[in-house]
């Protein structure tokens, strides 16, 4: 668990749940939440690092020599493990990894100082592991720390919410995301476009500028242009968006900027509008089906015949 340097909205989380904690106001089980990618592993661990060797660890320091190790008996961190093949992670956090979990929060600490466990990303674990874990929280012991991880805190049961406090770390107002941006060595210009691609998210803005995701926008951006005026051939296009690691990334691109077409105010067009609204939602349903065993070249060719001939209009149909 390496010592990171925050962002300001992630100091700001900390340093709620610090003073919760000092105070004896965090409770037994919390809810951290926020949009992915905005660092709440990061507040996780440094607070768990803060129960488990106090803020500052004095050098040489066992616990934070095994917390950084992974191998501190008192901090369980429960996140997908390995298919029964080993081949893949696991989709699901599963009835038998929580069951593992409450029995060691019944254990007593092994070096006095209390338990901690962390579900990353809260969000996996399938309904009957959220069964299981009912009894810990409704029976917690003293000294035990149990924090639920989760970008969605909504898909979580109303019966574990009910009884976890809520720590959300919100996007920052964008003055402020700029500023941080702008403090990585990014232009004005390039962080503002990758921020408002990015919906305000400034970490997803950063890894875009840093990864070439604002290119792949680009180049996303000209691919729906080419096609709609029939200057690209859907099925090679299809295969290409396939073909790489950044499937999901292009399909994700391209419903944002079909989405920002539809919300663009000099276009009045109804009919286009709902083809518009029904092509955006055809692109995050075909982002699901990446997850699954569909063959992804198969997904995007229906996906970009739809933008083709929808785009054109039912004088240039057929799917061919």
């Amino acid at each position: 668990m390496s010592d990171v340097v925050f962002t300001p909205w992630q100091q700001r989380a900390y340093d709620q749940a610090l003073a919760a904690l000092q105070s004896g106001r965090l409770g037994h089980a919390m809810v951290l939440c926020g949009p992915a990618g905005i660092g709440k592993r990061a507040v996780a661990d440094r607070l768990a690092r803060y129960v488990l060797c106090g803020e500052v660890p004095a050098l040489g320091n066992r616990d934070a020599q095994l917390i950084a190790a992974g191998t501190h008996p008192d901090l369980q961190q429960v996140s997908f493990i390995p298919t029964k093949d080993g081949t893949k992670l696991r989709s699901e956090i599963v009835i038998d990894q929580i069951r593992e979990l409450s029995q060691k929060l019944t254990l007593t600490p092994q070096y006095g100082r209390a338990q901690v466990a962390i579900i990353d990303p809260a969000d996996a674990v399938n309904r009957a592991a959220w069964n299981a874990l009912l009894k810990t929280l409704e029976e917690p012991q003293p000294g035990r720390y149990l924090w639920l991880l989760s970008a969605e805190p909504m898909r979580l049961p109303a019966t574990i919410r009910s009884r976890c406090q809520k720590l959300e770390i919100r996007l920052p107002p964008r003055a402020e995301a700029m500023a941080w941006l702008m403090a990585q060595g990014y232009p004005e210009v390039s962080s503002a476009e990758a921020l408002d691609a990015a919906r305000g998210h400034p970490a997803l803005a950063l890894s875009w500028m840093s990864e070439g995701g604002m290119a792949l926008r680009r180049e996303v951006a000209g691919d729906l242009g080419k096609l709609e005026r029939g200057q690209l051939a859907v099925v090679e296009t299809a295969q290409r968006w396939a073909a790489d690691e950044h499937a999901a990334l292009r399909l994700r691109h391209a419903a944002d900027l079909v989405l920002a077409q539809a919300a663009d105010p000099a276009l009045t067009d109804p009919v286009r509008l709902n083809k518009l609204a029904a092509w955006f939602d055809a692109a995050n349903r075909t982002r699901d089906l990446l997850r699954t065993t569909v063959r992804a070249d198969l997904a995007m060719v229906d996906l970009l015949l739809a933008w083709r001939d929808g785009a054109r209009g039912p004088a240039n149909g057929g799917r061919g």
